[in-house]
């Protein structure tokens, strides 16, 4: 086994995913295009060195399916040569992508690769590819299936969270959201996304809403109560019998936000790095996937954590920054319950909740958005972790050379 360095990545700035967002025009296949694109000319990359493409993506139908990973790689004007794939693991998939490639690399199968992922959600709705998980009575009577938002609300009647807890962690979301772009700190992996006209569409994360304030979340309805009340809560209760009532207390501003937007991760081995004339900025330390239960389904990143971290040998102590996805605020709030790392090593710079979750392509700019942190700050190691649907999450950690 050899390490598996991280040389470069960039993202797209996040788009509101709806038809009047910025992004809307863009195709996923450029929107991806465009990433892997800038990875090239950033790093003066020979494509010819490039052994695969692999990109996530959550809805993979229409313009989303027929393996983006392939026809992005051809519409960025990779060699011909550089196959391509697409995966899906939910909302870890951009991040199960670096794991792949990583792997990959390591393994000693693979020169370099170019990992990420891409989700337009303003073209290709949310579940807008079906699927039984959501729509097979048989598969969700024997699951306990209840959408993710049930999940988020039952974690807090489990944990005693608040309205106003959730709230308060929305509101210092979009504060370290708004200070990392004042600040600067995202400005050297963004790629401005540029329309057929070559005219910017996009260059800057466009959901975030600074100054947000807790009398204005308070204002906002509880977004699930209409699903509870179709069966859900009921569903939920039975998994969790403990719970007498679930009070629904997560909104459109504690939830992480619907976007479109794409990322692209370098990872080669340091052979490559030589040969492409490049200095690697990090190295994958390792990684792991598991599943948790479903009925929640939002519940594994903690545990997911731990077992990685015990593999490598590692403690909560030993790392220096966490992302952990904000799809909603009591998956975080767990996190931190469950784990007993402090609110000042999370999401530093903000997180879904204020910046968006662009499916398919967060955990790729989540890797990237720690990396970037640890060079400013002078840190060592940043773990990245997701919760995925029908119960999984995946976990990553990274070492700053």
């Amino acid at each position: 086994m050899q390490d598996a360095y991280i040389y470069d990545h960039v993202r797209t700035p996040r788009g509101k995913g709806r038809a009047d967002g910025s992004l809307h025009e863009i195709t996923p296949v450029q929107l991806a295009a465009q990433t892997l694109a800038a990875v090239r000319e950033r790093s003066q990359l020979d494509t010819e060195l490039v052994d695969d493409v692999i990109l996530g993506c959550v809805a993979p139908i229409g313009e989303q399916g027929a393996n983006l990973g392939r026809v992005a790689a051809i519409a960025a004007d990779y060699a011909q040569g550089v196959p391509g794939q697409q995966i899906n693991r939910f909302c870890a998939s951009a991040l199960e992508a670096v794991n792949l490639g990583a792997s990959l690399v390591s393994s000693g199968q693979a020169r370099s690769i170019v990992a990420g992922g891409v989700e337009s959600m303003s073209r290709t709705p949310i579940g807008g590819d079906g699927g039984p998980w959501y729509a097979d009575p048989q598969t969700g009577w024997k699951c306990y299936y209840a959408p993710q938002g049930i999940g988020a609300d039952l974690i807090a009647a489990l944990d005693g969270y608040r309205r106003e807890d959730v709230d308060a962690f929305a509101v210092e979301s979009q504060r370290l959201a708004a200070q990392a772009w004042n600040e600067g700190r995202f400005a050297k992996s963004i790629v401005p996304v540029r329309d057929v006209a070559g005219e910017i569409a996009l260059e800057r994360d466009e959901h975030m809403r600074p100054g947000t304030t807790l009398a204005d979340l308070a204002r906002l309805k509880p977004a699930f109560t209409a699903l509870g009340k179709q069966g859900f809560d009921t569903i939920a209760r039975q998994r969790y019998p403990q719970v007498d009532t679930i009070e629904h207390i997560h909104t459109g501003g504690n939830s992480s936000g619907i976007v479109d937007g794409a990322a692209a991760m370098l990872i080669g081995t340091a052979d490559f790095g030589r040969q492409a004339g490049l200095t690697p900025r990090a190295r994958v330390v390792g990684f792991q996937s598991i599943g948790s239960e479903p009925t929640i389904m939002l519940s594994g990143p903690a545990p997911c954590s731990a077992r990685l971290l015990a593999r490598l040998g590692l403690d909560f102590d030993d790392i220096d920054l966490f992302e952990v996805n904000e799809a909603f605020a009591s998956v975080v709030m767990r996190f931190m319950r469950e784990t007993g790392v402090e609110r000042e090593r999370i999401n530093v710079n903000g997180g879904s909740i204020a910046l968006g979750h662009p499916l398919g392509a967060t955990g790729a700019m989540l890797v990237g958005t720690a990396l970037d942190e640890l060079e400013r700050r002078g840190g060592k190691r940043a773990l990245i972790t997701l919760c995925a649907a029908a119960g999984m999450a995946t976990a990553t950690v990274i070492e700053r050379l």
